[in-house]
């Protein structure tokens, strides 16, 4: 696979607690330069972004990230603040206690309500399939798939683990024919971008860790080195 081919199934990623304004604006250029399906980043740089870069620039951020315990209510005004300043896409954090509770009503009922708010915008819904069951992994992609989410997302890139090709056939397996997959969280390499887009992943979530491992460049990406998250 050419890897310009790639650019289009990747969220461009800056999403670190400590990320400047200068991080911000070099991930936006350079999606922009490479046509990546978005930028995706924290929700206090969104209108900024939004009002420096315009319309051209597709952008994404994160409810309820990373951990996925703050109240609906507080997700709710999250992703409303979020649309209002751009957003173009919401990657929503599920309630992982909620999962391990086994109150899947809730969890179901959290993403409906978010899902109502933002009829116009794409929403993704992380699971964080490091600390969930393949039971549980299983129930969450009927309720994704039940509650009109988008996009079923494996990781935050926060968490013990990421990405994993078992856990992309199994949700292939199990959600609805309009759900499609975002791998995030591990994947270092073009091989790796490669596997999980062959896999059947719409979406990538990239993000590079420093100037010294910007994965675009002229010719493409760079295979061997890391990509963070």
């Amino acid at each position: 696979m050419n890897p310009s081919e790639l650019f289009p199934y990747i969220d461009h990623t800056q999403l670190k607690a400590y990320c400047t304004w200068e991080d911000i604006t070099a991930l936006c250029q350079e999606a922009l330069a490479f046509h990546t399906a978005s930028v995706c980043i924290p929700p206090s740089y969104v209108a900024r972004a939004h009002n420096t870069f315009g319309p051209s620039l597709n952008i994404c951020t994160v409810i309820g990230f990373p951990l996925g315990y703050s109240t609906t209510e507080s997700k709710l005004r999250e992703a409303e603040s979020a649309i209002n300043d751009g957003a173009s896409e919401l990657d929503m954090v599920i309630n992982i206690g909620d999962v391990k509770n086994g109150d899947f009503k809730r969890v179901y009922e959290e993403i409906l309500a978010i899902r109502k708010i933002s009829t116009e915008q794409i929403l993704k819904v992380i699971i964080e399939t490091c600390y969930l069951t393949e039971a549980e992994k299983i129930r969450l992609c009927e309720i994704v798939t039940k509650a009109g989410a988008d996009y079923i997302k494996t990781s935050t890139g926060f968490g013990t683990g990421g990405a994993v090709m078992e856990d992309i056939l199994l949700f292939k397996e199990h959600i609805g024919p309009s759900v499609k997959i975002k791998a995030a969280g591990g994947i270092r390499t073009l091989e790796d971008l490669e596997a999980f887009v062959e896999a059947g992943c719409s979406r990538i979530g990239t993000s590079s860790a420093s100037k010294a491992t910007v994965f675009f460049c002229g010719r493409g990406i760079k295979s061997r080195q890391a990509i963070r998250r």
